[in-house]
């Protein structure tokens, strides 16, 4: 193997499989793949993957498309299913319920945002909602689906979509394509971590005594942090005081009926639960606070309100929420579970895998490893987790429900400064402020805050330039032709049998298993 930069990093050791570390391998690979550096992944088949959610976010196609992966044989082989967005049902209040679109909502009036003429039309007393105008929520009430980029032109080509998808096909999936670009899967269980005089992780070894070296480590361990938190003590920003869920307990079970395009979010006494439907199975979960629900309390509230016949006995997942306060660390970068954790409310847990490899590509280091590479790095990955927090605690903290003692303590959280700050710019007048790299879009953030009462108390004077009467004839004319557009589409389930069905699967398959 031949090197042309003389310091260049000569050997990537990932320690952990799962999807973090089959993502990262597939990523690196693709890069790596006509030498320059060796790829190792230490993996034990005692292990099992932890994947809560099982579900993605746009971006995540994003993945695909730049390692060359055919979306079709993608979603065939993890049984995926299309998911438009994600209901939200009781958050508000007990009966109410919320649509959360991926894609565009209306579109512009003249050279106005659509949401800043939609407020002048409810502030004249228009009776429209919001999601009537996004394609992607009318698809979802509809169980429609069509590919948006086939419908350009039309309302329907504003949508966008993400998949549901089963977590350990995933990383099956990937470890197939990392090993046929020279990837080398390692099977053992690392028993210590050896490091050099400078604190920085010099080799792994394992438990039968063979010794794994290199120059830059991925951490892929989960929830144990073996490199970035166990060896090398990087702290840990707990987020548990505002986001108060700190236990899961899932099942899978057969799919009653066509399987819908959005995952289904349902506030309950002491958390919330969670069913996606793939293909040929629905994954469930309820994610709650061990503070106001017991084990026996949760299991009960799950399986009390299946949908189909389990297939596997429900299993328990603890979490703490939070993040490092530095994901990388000397020559050690956290990806996935290991570097931190957000509850799965907004599916988020692969794309932050996908944006850790991404970051890591773009300040990609020598042996050196450059100070300002890793602070940049450090700080673009922080705010990525820090604005999904808001995200979520959003969800909550304007919520009216104090009908139990969890959602009373819900309402005491404390709220982060920076969502303050932006809600309090958009309570003003509709205005968002822009993230980093605006993990979510002007969409998400209007659509959660409608759906949680949050309106502006004004539309922006600019808006008046422009006459009433047009924006209320495009709103009367739009939306009636946007469902019309829908109702024409196949159903989802239509629509997967039809384009990418997935075979049934050999076996069910808990999608995560306790992790030691």
């Amino acid at each position: 193997m031949t090197h042309t930069h003389p310091n260049a990093i000569r050997k990537i050791v990932i320690v952990g499989g799962g999807s973090a570390g089959w993502i990262a391998a597939a990523m690196l690979s693709h890069y790596f793949q006509r030498g320059g550096c060796a790829i190792e992944l230490v993996e034990s088949e005692e292990i099992g993957t932890i994947g809560v959610g099982e579900s993605t976010i746009p971006p995540f196609l994003q993945l695909l498309a730049s390692l060359g992966i055919d979306e079709q044989a993608f979603i065939q082989a993890t049984q995926a299913s299309f998911k438009l967005g994600i209901r939200f049902e009781d958050w508000k209040a007990e009966g109410e319920r919320y649509l959360h679109p991926f894609g565009a909502i209306g579109g512009a009036i003249g050279p106005h945002e659509f949401y800043q003429c939609w407020l002048r039309a409810k502030a004249a007393g228009h009776p429209s909602e919001l999601q009537d105008f996004a394609p992607g929520s009318v698809m979802a009430e509809q169980g429609k689906f069509m590919l948006p980029f086939k419908a350009r032109g039309t309302l329907i080509g504003g949508a966008s979509y993400a998949l549901h998808v089963d977590a350990r096909l995933v990383a099956r999936f990937l470890r197939d394509y990392a090993e046929a670009r020279g990837v080398k899967r390692t099977e053992g269980i690392v028993s210590d971590v050896i490091t050099h005089a400078d604190g920085s992780v010099a080799k792994v070894r394992m438990k039968d005594g063979r010794e794994i070296e290199g120059d830059l480590f991925i951490d892929c361990t989960g929830f144990r942090s073996l490199l970035i938190g166990k060896t090398l003590e990087t702290p840990f920003d707990d987020w548990s005081d505002m986001l108060l869920c700190d236990r899961a307990v899932v099942v899978q079970t057969e799919n009653v009926g066509a399987p819908h395009p959005y995952t289904l979010s349902k506030a309950e006494a002491g958390g919330w639960r969670w069913r996606i439907p793939l293909q040929h199975r629905a994954g469930n979960g309820y994610v709650f606070c061990s503070r106001f629900v017991s084990d026996d309390e949760a299991r009960a509230t799950l399986m009390g309100q299946l949908e189909g016949r389990p297939l596997m006995e429900p299993m328990f997942i603890p979490f703490k929420t939070g993040v490092r306060q530095r994901l990388w660390e000397k020559n050690v970068v956290a990806v996935g579970l290991a570097g931190g954790f957000i509850e799965p409310l907004e599916s988020t847990a692969l794309h932050l895998i996908y944006r850790g490899v991404d970051f890591l590509l773009r300040f990609f280091p020598d042996r050196d490893f450059d100070p300002a590479l890793r602070a940049e790095y450090n700080r673009r990955m922080v705010a990525d987790y820090e604005e999904i927090r808001d995200f979520i605690v959003l969800h909550y903290c304007k919520t009216q429900r104090d009908d139990t003692p969890f959602w009373r303590a819900v309402r005491a959280a404390p709220i982060p400064d920076s969502l303050k700050e932006r809600m309090a710019l958009f309570e003003g007048a509709g205005v968002l402020r822009e993230g980093v790299d605006n993990m979510f879009r002007n969409p998400s953030w209007q659509s959660v805050m409608e759906g949680m009462g949050a309106r502006p108390r004004r539309y922006q004077q600019l808006v008046d330039t422009i006459p009433y009467e047009v924006i209320r004839q495009t709103l009367d004319q739009s939306a009636p032709m946007l469902a019309a557009q829908v109702a024409g589409l196949p159903s989802h389930g239509e629509f997967l049998a039809k384009n990418c069905p997935a075979p049934p699967p050999e076996a069910p398959v808990a999608p995560f298993r306790t992790v030691a």
